[in-house]
C-alpha cells in the first residue's frame, strides 16, 4: 500500500519556508531549483503535519551541495557582469545569463482530444508562459463533440483552434508543424501544467546552438496523491535526470544501441523542433502513437529519425514542466501496456534502416532480458511494492507491440486516402544551416580560454569537428577539456558547462590559492549561511502530550526482575498518560500477581497460552495508547528513555521506533559470550538510522533483508494502527521465546512493516540496560533458540510472503557464515567457542521442524483475539449492554429447553 506524498517547488534563491499544512502525507517531495534552474529532488520526512525549513535546508545541503556549487560556478563564469570577488557568497546573487537577442517566434501546440478539464489546466498555465514572442495553438484531434473549440474560443481568445480530422496524436502533430508560424514548434500534451520558463529555456539553447535541431526537457509530476501516481514515479516515471545532454552522430553512421533506444533522450510531452528539419526527414509516423493501434513511441521514432539523419538533439532539464500522471490504477495499467509501443517503433526503424537491424535486434532481446524478465524475476523471488501484473502488463504490451505496426501503416494509409493529403504549410521554414566539411579530418582545434575575464563564443572552430580547450585563471593552467563541436561554433553556455565540469572548484583555488578541501569548506559554509536562515538550531521535535503511551511488558515467572522494571517504569518523566500492562504468561503459578499488586497503577492481563507472542497480543488488545511500546521483564530502564523512544512518531510514516539494548553487566564468562554473539549482543550501535521500503527492495535478488539489524521488541515501540492493518496485524504466535520456534516474531513485523512501505527508526538515544544470561546453560540454550527462530523467520518468509531469497541464504550464506567462524576460531582470529557455533548450528537444523511444532500448537491454541483499534471498542455501557444481552439470550433457552422438557 501506498500513500500521499506532497509535492512542492523549492527556490534556493528566495527564503526556505516551512511547510506546514501536510496532514494525511506520509513524505513531502521537493523540486530543488536555483534561479528556476531544477538541481534534483529532495525527499524530507513530516514531522506533526508541517516540514520545517530547517529540515528542509538540511537535506538540500546534504544532498545537492555539489550540484548547486557548480551551477553557482557556472552563473558566475556565464554572467557578463561578474562579481568583482569569485566566492560562492557573491556568486549566490548572480542569475543566470539572459537569452541572446533577437528571440525566435515559438509555436506552442497542444494536441487534445475529448479532455477540456486537462486542456484547461494546461491552458492556464501556457498564457502565463514568460516569453514574449509566442503563437499558442490547440490541435483538436478526432473530437466526439465541439467541447474543446467552445472552451478555446471562449475563454482562450489568444489561443488558436485547429481541427484535425484524422484520428491519431502524430496526425494532429504533422498538423501542428503546418499551422504553426514560429520556426520553433514546442510540443506539450493536454495533461501537463508548463513552468513558466519552459519555452525561455528551450528556445535559449535554439538560439545560441544553431545546429541543434531539437530539444528535449525535463518532466517532473504534478501530484503523488494516488497510489498509481506513485507508482508510476517508482517506474522512473518520465525524468531523464538534472543534467544537460547532447546526442549527436555523423550522418550515415551507425548508432550506439543505447541511442536506439531513444527511451532516454525525452518524451513527446516537452520537446521541441526547428520547423525547417521536418522538411528535411518528413513529419511524425501517423502509424505510430495514441490514437493507433500502437500506441504510442511517436516521439522516440522522431528522436531517434533526428539524429540518425545527423542532427543534434539537446536533452535541456531547465525546459521543465509537470506532468499529471494517471490517477487510476486501471489506467496506469493500460499505459503500461501502451509502453509496448518501443516494439513498434524498433519494428518500424529495422524496415527504414537495414543497417540498424542487428542493432535493433540487439536492443529488442536485451531490453525484454534486463527490463522486463529481470524485474519479474526480481518480484517473484521476493515482495515488491511493484504490483506484479504491471510487469507483466509491459511484457504483454511489448509481445504486441511486435504485430502492431504493419496493421497500423495500413489503417493511417486508408486514412490519408479517406481525407485526402495534408495542405502546404502556411509559413515557409527557414533553411537548415548546413554544416561544413572539416578541413582536414581528424584534426583538433586547440584554443586557451582566460577564464578570469568574460567568455565568448568560440566561432572561429567551424573547420573542426573538435576543440581542446586549455583552461587559465589569470594565467595560471587549470586544466583541458576537450569538445565535440562537429564543425560549428561552441556557445558560451556549452562552454561553461564543459569548463566546470572538467575544473570545478578549482577556478576558486586558483582565485585565492587554497587547496581544494578548505575552499570546499568554504563553500558548504557559505551555503549553510544563505540557506539555514535562523541561527538558533531547531528544537527536537517531540510527540504532543495528548498522545496517550501504552508499555506492555510480558513476563514468565520472574519476578524479581519484573519488580526491577516495573519500579523503573513507573518512574518515567513524562507528562502524558501512560498505561503499564503487565501481561502474565504463567499465570497459574502465582508469582506474578504479588510483585504487580505493589504497583497500583499498573494494569494485570492473564494470558496462559505460553509464548512471547501470545502475551504480547494480548497486551496490545488490551492498551488504550495510540503508541505501544514494549520491553522485557529483565531490562532495566532510565527515566527518559520512553520520550526519547516515542519522539520519532511525530512523523506519519514511522510505525516502529526500536532503541539499543546494552548490557547491565559482563560478571559471567556465558555474559561476555553473549556480547560477542553478532557482533554485540542486543547492541545495535550508537549512530541512528532509518529503514524504509526503498531499504527493503534495495537487497539484492540473492540476500535476504537483514530486518535483524533494526533492534527487538526488548526496546521498541509500535504505532496501534499497524496491530489492525491487514498487511501487519499483530504478532505471529508461532514464532517468538515460549514456542517450539525460539524466536522471530520482532523482527517479522518488522519485516511487514517495512514490506508494506512504511519505516522503523533505530534511536540508540532511547536506550536500556539488560540482564544477559549467567550461566553456559542459560546461554546455550539461548543460542539455540535464536538459531532455531532465524530459521523458523526465514521459512515463514518463504512460505506466507514468498520471498524466495531466503532458499539461496539458508542453504549457502548461512552454513557459510558457520564455517568462516570455525576457521576463524581455528586461526585464533576468534574467541567463539567451537562449542557454541555447534549449539548453533544444531539449533539451524532443528528450525524446520520446530516451526512446524509450533504453527500445531497454534492451530491446537487458537489465534491471539484481533485488536480492534480504541476509538472502535465499545464503550463500558455498550459492554454492559452486550452482556446484559447475551444473558436474556440464555435466559431465553434455558426457559425454551424447561418448557419442553
Amino acid at each position: 500500500m501506498l500513500y500521499p506524498i506532497k509535492v512542492i517547488d523549492v527556490e534556493l534563491s528566495r527564503p526556505i519556508q516551512t511547510i506546514k499544512g501536510l496532514e494525511g502525507y506520509m513524505g513531502l517531495q521537493g523540486l530543488v531549483r536555483l534561479h528556476g534552474v531544477p538541481i534534483g529532488y529532495v525527499k524530507a520526512p513530516i514531522t506533526n503535519g508541517y516540514c520545517s525549513a530547517q529540515t528542509l535546508s538540511k537535506l538540500i545541503l546534504e544532498e545537492h551541495s555539489w550540484k548547486i556549487i557548480h551551477e553557482l560556478i557556472k552563473n558566475g563564469l556565464a554572467s557578463p557582469q561578474r562579481p568583482e570577488e569569485f566566492t560562492i557568497e557573491n556568486l549566490l546573487d548572480v542569475p543566470p545569463p539572459p537569452c541572446p537577442e533577437p528571440l525566435p517566434l515559438v509555436t506552442v501546440a497542444v494536441c487534445t482530444r475529448d479532455r477540456t478539464d486537462d486542456l484547461a489546466r494546461c491552458l492556464d498555465a501556457i498564457v502565463q508562459l514568460d516569453y514574449p514572442h509566442l503563437d499558442l495553438l490547440v490541435v483538436d484531434n478526432a473530437p466526439s463533440d465541439d467541447a474543446t473549440q467552445q472552451l478555446v474560443q471562449t475563454q482562450y481568445p489568444q489561443v488558436r483552434y485547429v481541427r484535425e480530422p484524422r484520428p491519431g496524436l502524430d496526425w494532429a502533430r504533422n498538423r501542428a508543424n503546418i499551422e504553426a508560424y514560429g520556426e520553433i514548434i514546442a510540443y506539450t500534451d493536454d495533461d501537463v501544467v508548463v513552468d513558466r520558463g519552459w519555452v525561455k529555456a528551450l528556445a535559449k539553447v535554439f538560439a545560441e546552438n544553431p545546429e541543434v535541431m531539437a530539444v528535449t526537457g525535463l518532466i517532473v509530476p504534478y501530484e503523488l496523491e494516488t497510489e498509481a501516481q506513485i507508482l508510476f514515479e517508482m517506474k522512473d516515471g518520465f525524468g531523464k535526470g538534472f543534467e544537460r545532454k547532447w546526442y549527436r552522430v555523423c550522418q550515415g553512421d551507425k548508432m550506439p544501441w543505447w541511442l536506439v533506444a531513444a527511451v532516454g533522450l525525452g518524451t513527446g510531452a516537452n520537446m521541441a523542433y526547428r520547423r525547417c528539419v521536418f522538411d528535411q526527414i518528413d513529419g511524425f509516423d501517423p502509424a505510430l502513437d495514441v490514437g493507433t493501434v500502437t500506441n504510442g513511441a511517436g516521439d522516440l521514432e522522431m528522436f531517434f529519425r533526428v539524429i540518425k539523419e545527423g542532427y543534434t538533439l539537446v536533452y535541456e532539464p531547465s525546459a521543465m514542466v509537470w506532468h499529471r500522471h494517471r490517477r487510476d490504477y486501471q489506467k496506469l495499467r493500460t499505459q503500461l501496456t501502451n509502453n509496448g509501443s518501443v516494439y513498434s517503433y524498433f519494428v518500424r526503424t529495422a524496415m527504414a534502416y537495414p543497417d540498424e537491424r542487428l542493432c535493433v535486434l540487439r536492443l529488442g532481446l536485451s531490453w525484454i532480458w534486463s527490463w522486463h524478465l529481470r524485474r519479474l524475476i526480481n518480484s517473484l523471488m521476493s515482495p515488491s511494492r511493484f504490483p506484479r501484473d504491471l510487469i507483466w502488463a509491459e511484457m504483454w504490451g511489448c509481445l504486441i507491440g511486435l504485430t502492431r505496426y504493419q496493421k497500423a501503416c495500413k489503417i493511417a494509409n486508408e486514412i490519408a486516402e479517406t481525407h485526402g493529403s495534408q495542405p502546404l504549410p502556411v509559413v515557409p521554414a527557414k533553411p537548415i544551416v548546413l554544416k561544413s566539411a572539416p578541413k582536414i579530418p581528424g584534426a583538433v582545434a586547440v584554443r586557451t580560454v582566460e577564464a578570469s575575464q568574460p567568455l565568448s563564443a568560440l566561432t572561429d572552430v567551424t573547420d573542426y569537428t573538435s576543440v581542446r580547450i586549455f583552461v587559465t585563471w589569470k594565467g595560471i593552467p587549470l586544466g583541458s577539456v576537450d569538445i565535440y563541436n562537429d564543425c560549428q561554433i561552441v556557445s558560451v553556455e556549452r562552454l561553461v558547462e564543459a569548463i566546470v565540469a572538467s575544473v570545478g572548484l578549482g577556478l576558486l583555488e586558483a582565485e585565492f590559492g587554497h587547496n581544494k578541501d578548505i575552499r570546499w569548506a568554504e563553500a558548504i559554509a557559505s551555503l549553510k549561511q544563505r540557506l539555514q536562515h535562523s541561527k538558533d538550531s531547531e528544537k527536537p521535535a517531540t510527540l504532543p502530550t495528548d498522545v496517550p503511551v501504552s508499555i506492555v511488558v510480558g513476563s514468565y515467572d520472574r519476578p524479581d526482575n519484573l519488580r526491577n522494571c516495573l519500579r523503573c517504569l513507573t518512574s518515567q518523566k513524562s507528562l502524558r498518560k501512560v498505561e503499564i500492562i503487565v501481561v502474565d504468561n504463567h499465570p497459574d503459578s502465582g508469582l506474578t500477581p504479588p510483585v504487580v499488586s505493589e504497583f497500583p497503577s499498573v494494569k494485570l492481563v492473564s494470558e496462559p497460552r505460553q509464548g512471547v507472542a501470545y502475551a504480547r497480543n494480548a497486551g496490545f488488545v488490551q492498551a488504550k495508547g495510540e503508541i505501544i511500546a514494549t520491553v522485557d521483564d529483565d531490562v532495566t530502564v532510565p527515566s527518559d528513555w520512553l520520550e526519547k523512544l516515542i519522539a520519532p512518531f511525530t512523523r506519519n510514516d514511522v510505525m516502529v521506533v526500536t532503541g539499543n539494548v546494552l548490557p547491565l553487566e559482563l560478571e559471567t564468562s556465558s555474559q561476555c559470550l553473549f556480547e560477542q554473539y553478532g557482533d554485540g549482543g542486543l547492541n545495535r550501535g550508537f549512530n541512528r538510522f532509518e529503514a524504509n521500503s526503498d531499504w527493503f527492495e534495495r537487497s539484492p535478488s540473492r540476500y535476504v533483508v537483514p530486518v535483524w539489524l533494526l533492534g527487538g521488541t526488548a526496546n521498541a515501540a509500535f504505532r496501534s494502527t499497524i496491530f489492525s492493518h491487514p498487511e501487519i496485524g499483530l504478532m505471529d504466535e508461532a514464532l517468538g521465546p515460549g514456542m517450539p520456534s525460539g524466536v522471530g516474531e520482532d523482527i517479522y513485523i518488522f519485516y511487514k512493516v517495512l514490506k508494506s512501505g512504511y519505516t522503523i527508526v533505530y534511536e540508540p538515544k532511547a536506550f536500556l540496560w539488560h540482564t544477559h544470561r549467567r550461566t553456559m546453560p542459560a546461554l546455550r540454550r539461548q543460542l539455540y533458540n535464536y538459531s532455531k527462530g532465524i530459521v523458523s523467520y526465514h521459512l515463514t518468509t518463504l512460505l506466507r510472503d514468498r520471498d524466495f531469497r531466503v532458499i539461496p541464504n539458508m542453504l549457502i550464506d548461512m552454513p557459510g557464515w558457520h564455517v568462516r567462524r570455525i576457521k576463524e576460531r581455528l586461526e585464533h582470529r576468534s574467541t567463539h567457542p567451537i562449542p557454541l557455533i555447534l549449539v548453533e548450528i544444531a539449533g539451524n537444523l532443528a528450525g524446520f521442524w520446530s516451526l512446524w511444532l509450533s504453527h500445531q500448537r497454534v492451530k491446537r491454541l487458537g489465534r491471539s483475539t484481533p485488536y480492534i483499534p480504541v476509538h472502535q471498542r465499545p464503550t463500558v455501557s455498550e459492554a454492559l449492554l452486550q452482556e446484559v444481552s447475551s444473558s436474556d439470550v440464555i435466559h431465553s433457552t434455558v426457559a425454551n429447553s424447561l418448557q419442553e422438557i
